[in-house]
């Protein structure tokens, strides 16, 4: 019995080697890893301030809205205090690619050893 599956193994691994080699597909890369991720990123960002930009006016609508209709000075005060918050967390997460997309062409080249 061992014989007969040391024997079978011998058989089929050069076929299953051959096989497996047949079925490969060649891949070749059109871009550099860098490339890709560097486009990754500029997508997910793009994403992420269209994101904020239609949360920050739609919380601001409510902010207003709930100051209009309030009749407490307290609550028209956090209003205000949310209104910042929101007006300056969007106003980073803007700034961020600004800043990326004014500096980014100042910096390209420098990464380069040259010998």
């Amino acid at each position: 019995m061992k014989n007969k599956l040391k024997k079978l193994f011998c058989q089929a691994l050069p076929f299953a080697v051959f096989l497996a080699g047949m079925l490969t597909v060649p891949t070749f890369a059109v871009d550099d890893m860098w490339v890709v991720a560097d486009r990754i990123i500029v997508d997910v960002y793009n994403h992420i301030a269209g994101i904020s930009t239609v949360l920050a006016a739609l919380m601001t609508t409510v902010c207003v809205v709930g100051m209009k209709l309030s009749n407490n000075q307290q609550k028209v005060d956090q209003s205000v205090d949310w209104l910042k918050r929101i007006w300056i967390a969007w106003a980073i997460i803007n700034g961020i690619g600004a800043f990326l997309a004014y500096v980014r062409p100042l910096l390209d080249g420098l990464a380069t050893i040259k010998p």
